[in-house]
């Protein structure tokens, strides 16, 4: 049975959304709960519910600290760069640490454990920026949420093509979810996100990945991170399988 199929009565009862986002992101709405016909009596075994979709496991070969975030907790080099494979192809994000410690810090050390391979450029608004930073394993993601970071102060202006953490508006929210902006939003600047970096190569890169389903839901077509955040790469595989995904991370 395809996911798409049986979406609509998994929300109901799902966990909460991850909490990374950028500020014009509204929390979840929860879906209204799915109407279920009662079977008849003569059907009832026929008419049984399909087996829900299971989340997408680990690799066998999955580096440890994809499930445990105490084994990546490396100080960044003062400068890095990270590039990322991806199926539009490759572009490359400098680092300063100086620029945002906390943050590069994080940055450095999911880069090094693989924490994006597999995952999707799931939120991407033209003119604005694109997201990614959900892994397409839920068992990495249910732990790396919760491993938050302090806030660094904001030194740099969120022009386009910096990299910037996305959060929530709570203090010291950062975890995993990273955006890069493909306009000049400087008006984030004084909400406190503090860009780590910039893109230095393959910016033509960033510009040819999918934009076609937009916002997240509800407010848009796109995803739905709590939903993602459960299911990881299956979910969006069937429900969104224009978006570009990350194949692989190497620090350079």
């Amino acid at each position: 049975m395809r996911l798409h199929l049986l979406v609509p009565a998994l929300l109901v009862g799902l966990a909460a959304c991850t909490g990374d986002t950028t500020p014009t992101e509204p929390p979840p709405e929860k879906a209204p709960p799915a109407k279920v016909d009662k079977p008849e009596p003569a059907k009832a075994k026929a008419d049984a519910k399909p087996e829900a979709p299971q989340p997408t496991p680990l690799p066998a070969d999955a580096h440890p600290a994809l499930t445990d975030p105490t084994k990546a907790t490396e100080q960044a080099p003062a400068t890095f760069t990270c590039q990322f494979d991806t199926t539009q192809g490759s572009f490359d994000i400098e680092v300063t640490r100086e620029w945002a410690p906390q943050g590069a810090d994080r940055f450095y050390n999911l880069c090094k454990i693989g924490y994006f391979d597999g995952a999707r450029f799931f939120r991407n608004i033209k003119g604005f920026m694109v997201q990614f930073g959900m892994s397409a394993y839920p068992d990495a993601t249910k732990v790396w949420q919760k491993a938050t970071i302090n806030d660094d102060p904001v030194t740099q202006t969120n022009a386009p093509l910096m990299v910037t953490f996305a959060k929530t508006g709570r203090p010291n929210s950062r975890s995993t979810q990273i955006f890069i902006n493909h306009g000049n939003n400087a008006n984030l600047d004084s909400m406190g996100f503090a860009p780590i970096g910039k893109v230095v190569a393959g910016a033509d890169i960033v510009g040819k990945l999918y934009t076609g389903y937009g916002e997240g839901a509800p407010r848009g077509k796109g995803p739905r991170q709590d939903v993602l955040g459960d299911y990881g790469e299956v979910y969006l595989a069937d429900q969104f399988p224009k978006l570009d995904k990350i194949n692989k991370t190497t620090v350079k």
